[in-house]
């Protein structure tokens, strides 16, 4: 099905505890020997120890593992619905991430290289035109368009946090160029908290305040953030593949995200 393709995982993993994360990321793993699970399937089949058919090296009888998750819908790659910017988009009620269309979640990918730019700076309309001009590519509706900050690099330290981002100007000009999925491979899709504090005090102007995320008040559309592997992407020529978790009423879904690349 995939001869002459190579598929390229761009996502990064939901983990026990990490540095990567600020919400609470635990997970509790349940092995075969443990007594909650055996005791849960002899219990299933009214069963003695004795007579589970799948047993260890002793010959005891063992159940299944099973992991209990404790984590935010916007831990590890995830993709951001519209209902996470804002309760209204466009005039109407935001979509939940049940909500998003299929289609949207595969398309032609683009990679926009930004890993010269440090933490606090927020990518302009120009810069996304310059890249563009700079790799040939014209930016078509659905088009899946990555941000690539090279901040995945540091996903196990504290220095993750430090990034470049999008703005709004930045965003809305790709929403109107029809694009409905966009992604990057930093912790958040606007740079840093630290720093949009820093521009807000020094300025009072609170316009600077998570403006590619509230861009989506104007104009519909979702991120993806927390991406990995971006540099072993072509700039195009490639499909993406996004599917997220399908959660009720959620503002983002765990999200595998993957690229199929032509050898």
């Amino acid at each position: 099905m995939f001869e002459g393709y190579k598929l390229i995982d761009l996502s990064t993993p939901l983990s026990n505890n990490p540095v990567s994360e600020a919400r609470v990321s635990e997970i509790e793993y349940i092995d075969h020997e443990s007594e909650q699970s055996v005791k849960r399937i002899m219990g299933r089949f009214d069963c003695t120890r004795e007579e589970l058919p799948n047993k260890n090296a002793k010959g005891e009888g063992l159940g299944n593992a099973v992991e209990v998750i404790h984590a935010g819908t916007h831990t590890a790659t995830h993709l951001d619905a519209p209902w996470h910017y804002s309760p209204i988009c466009e005039g109407k009620r935001s979509k939940t991430i049940d909500e998003i269309p299929l289609e949207w979640c595969i398309g032609d990918g683009v990679v926009l290289d930004f890993r010269r730019f440090g933490d606090g700076h927020v990518i302009t309309k120009a810069e996304l035109q310059e890249e563009l001009a700079r790799i040939g590519y014209t930016v078509k509706p659905f088009d899946i368009v990555f941000i690539m900050t090279g901040r995945d690099k540091e996903i196990h330290s504290k220095a993750y946090f430090e990034q470049p981002g999008m703005g709004r100007e930045g965003t809305l000009w790709l929403a109107e160029q029809g694009v409905k999925i966009m992604g990057i491979d930093a912790w958040g899709f606007d740079t840093s908290f630290a720093k949009m504090k820093e521009a807000y005090k020094a300025t009072g102007d609170n316009s600077v305040i998570w403006q590619a995320h509230l861009a989506g008040r104007e104009k519909e559309y979702c991120h993806i953030e927390k991406l990995t592997n971006l540099d072993k992407l072509p700039p195009f020529g490639f499909t993406v593949i996004c599917f997220p978790v399908k959660i009720e009423r959620a503002s983002a879904g765990w999200t595998r995200v993957v690229a199929l690349v032509k050898e």
